[in-house]
């Protein structure tokens, strides 16, 4: 499986995923890259959200979203 693919499998059971989590379970170190590529296909959001790190310290990273499509519009 690919990592494209490991994402959106991840994608489609969790609905969001952070470069954290991507690193950590399925070893995949760019994902901001691998994101771009599914986005051409999928609907797929960032949202910038603040944290912490381990040090306490406040930081900033990326959560992916998969939105939700609704009934096509007529």
């Amino acid at each position: 499986m690919t990592q494209r693919e490991k994402i959106l499998r991840h994608l489609q059971q969790f609905g969001s995923i952070t470069p954290v989590e991507a690193l950590r379970k399925y070893g995949i170190m760019r994902l901001a890259a691998r994101v771009a590529e599914l986005a051409e296909d999928h609907p797929i959001e960032s949202m910038l959200v603040k944290g912490r790190n381990r040090f306490g310290e406040p930081v900033r990273f990326s959560r992916y979203v998969l939105k939700k499509q609704g009934p096509p519009q007529l």
